[in-house]
Parts: C-alpha cells; structure tokens; sequence
C-alpha cells in the first residue's frame, strides 16, 4: 500500500488538480489510501464530498499533506515552497520543466527527493503521453488567446481572425508540427484563418497534407522561409520542444522590426524557456505585453485557463503511470518500464535526464545507475 497525497495547486491562477474523484477511486480500489488537500478541486467544480465519496481523506494543509505522503501527485512544477517540503526518498510525479529553471532543480537536488517529469515521459510511438493532453489544450488555446489578443484594444492590429466576405482572413503562421501545432493549425483553419505551419520533419509535412490538403499551408522550416512568413503573419504561434531541454530562439529581436505593428505572437514553448529571443513568462493574471510593437501571449499555464477540461484529460493520462509506480514502488515501476523511466529527472540529489543535465551544467547519472543504489 502507498499513501499518494494530491495538493492544492499554488501557481498563480492555477486552477488545475493533480487527479479527478475518479482517478481516486481507482486508487483506492486498489488499497492505496489518497490525501487530497481541503479545496484542491474547489474551484472547477471537485468538491471535498466527492473526493470523500471517492475514497479520499481531506487534509487541511499542504504541510500535514507533504509529511504524510510517499508519492506527491501534482499539475504544475512545486514552487519553492512546496520543494522545501519535499523530504529524501519521497516520490514528485508533476510537470516540472526543469531546463530553463535553475533555482527549481537546485531545491529539488537539495530535496534528495525523487522527481519523475510528465514532460518527458515517452512511449512506443516515440511521442510524449503526458505532455501530449496539455499540448491539445494549449494548442488550442493558443488561437483563441492570440485572436483575443489581435483586437485593437489589446494592442494587436484590429485583424478578426477569420475576416468576412470581401475581406482576407488573419494571415497564421505555426511554427512546429507536433501536437501543439497541429492543434493550433486546426483552431484556425476551422475559424476560416489562411494557416501555414512550418516543421523540420518532411515525413511529418507530408502526413500533414495528406490530412488537410491545400487547406494547409505546408513549409519546410529553415531561417529563409521563416522570415519570409513572419513578415506576412498577423498571428505567430510558437509550438516548438526538445524534450527535456530549452527551446531553440527561432525568432529574434531583429526579426520583430521586420513584421507588420500589433502582430501577434503566442509563445507556447515558454515553459521551456520560449523560442522568441523576446519572450518572458506571463500570467493569467496579466498575460500579454508589447516590444517591438509586437503584442506577446507567453502564459506558462495556458491549460490553467480551461482547468476544469485539462484536469479530467491530465489524470486520463496520468492515471496508469501512478497506479504502476504505487503498485509496484517506483524502483520496480522504472525498470520494469524504460519508458516511464524516461520521466525520472532528480533522483535523490542527482540529475538523472540527459537534457536537463546539458542545459543546466549538471553531471548526468544515468537512470539505471541510480536505481541500484539506495538514497542517502
């Protein structure tokens, strides 16, 4: 039996929950025993009764939480806060972005804990599970943030996304075509917008234009023919990700001079730093700025907006993975599955994710390493 605590989420505006009632009652079946903290679902309509009803026990506090719990099941990255509280061999199973977050990754080295990253779960189609929902939601999104954002009260140029008869539609450019940008690409190709994306992945163009003919506008991606479709874009949606590692700077100071005043862009890789030279992270609470005359949307919780859809998709996924690392103990889950093992980024004050290690400056230790020996 393990005892997997589900905190309130503390991230500013983050209304999103480590796991459903549902995903409780699975647990709890399965005689683990679940510690969900008072009001952690409160605000997208999870309330204490049906975590109850579900098998949960309510906490009061996130302290109480933290010191009882073996495996901690969140949404976002622990503040630092949460790190402080995290203790030596206890299990962290979260988004946690770690490459361009060197104070997070030095508390949880500090912590000896054991942290396992949603982002960098993989799986046999060499694609990412756990990331993948929050990427459909993102992508999505991340039209609708950006046609908001093109009004000309929010500092774009006046464009509506789709125009009207007599009148071009927005000009959006999507850079990358994983499931961010492909998400994207469809939001606005439903909303009648002239959609180009562009990829490095030629198998991955051509399995575009298969879906969606010359509906979508398909580019190989290279510094030429950026430029070219960031001087016509009206909306750019940033869509790109090295598992585990910063994201690449694809648009640079110099060319925001070059594109058209109150265009837009959407950087959805901020989490991992963002791929605009320009961009800096955002909130909810305050979620665009302009340089350049270039208004930018860089939220790094987009999906927090929309918590109530991203929380039921989040734990759809999730779920399997925390019942094998309760079931079996995480050392057993992680050998057992290479891909899950993938996950792990800190294990008990060593980096153990190959990425995370190049970006920051930390040694790598390998998984297999790691897992043979007991924390200290």
């Amino acid at each position: 039996m393990m005892i997997i605590g589900v905190p309130k989420e503390i991230k500013n505006h983050e209304y999103r929950v480590g796991m459903t009632p549902a995903g409780v009652r699975e647990l709890t079946s399965a005689g683990h025993s679940v510690l969900i903290e008072k009001d952690a679902g409160t605000a997208i309509g999870l309330k204490d009764a049906d975590y109850i009803a579900a098998g949960a026990m309510i906490t009061e506090s996130a302290d109480k939480l933290f010191a009882t719990a073996q495996l901690i099941v969140k949404v976002k990255e622990p503040q630092p806060i949460e790190c402080k509280m995290l203790r030596p061999g206890q299990i962290l199973f979260t988004y946690l972005h770690l490459a361009p977050d060197p104070e997070q990754t030095q508390l949880l080295i500090n912590s000896k804990a054991i942290a396992i990253a949603y982002e960098t779960v993989t799986d046999n189609h060499n694609s990412l599970p756990l990331l993948a929902p929050m990427s459909e939601v993102a992508g999505r999104m991340a039209i609708q943030a950006g046609a908001h954002a093109l009004e000309k009260a929010q500092g774009g140029m006046g464009t509506l996304l789709g125009g009207v008869p007599g009148v071009a539609p927005a000009k959006v450019v999507v850079i990358g075509g994983g499931v961010v940008g492909i998400n994207a690409a469809r939001m606005a190709l439903g909303l009648g917008a002239d959609v180009t994306i562009l990829d490095r992945s030629l198998p991955r163009l051509r399995e575009l234009d298969t879906l969606y003919g010359p509906t979508l506008k398909t580019l190989y991606s290279n510094s030429q023919a950026l430029e070219a479709e960031l001087i016509l874009a009206d909306l750019v949606i940033g869509a790109v990700l090295i598992p585990g590692a910063a994201a690449p700077k694809l648009v640079s100071r110099a060319d925001l001079k070059k594109m058209k005043k109150g265009a837009v862009l959407v950087d959805v890789a901020i989490d991992q730093g963002g791929c605009f030279e320009s961009s800096r992270a955002t909130t909810h609470q305050d979620p665009i700025y302009i340089e350049e005359d270039i208004v930018h949307y860089c939220v790094a919780n987009m999906p927090g907006a929309v918590a109530r859809t991203a929380t039921f998709a989040l734990t759809n996924a999730t779920l399997p993975y925390i019942l094998d690392l309760a079931n079996k103990g995480y050392q057993t889950a992680l050998r057992e599955d290479p891909h899950l093992c993938n996950g792990l980024n800190v294990h008990c004050g060593q980096i153990t994710h190959a990425a995370v290690a190049q970006s920051l400056g930390y040694e790598y230790v390998s998984p297999s390493e790691v897992l043979a020996q007991a924390c200290d």
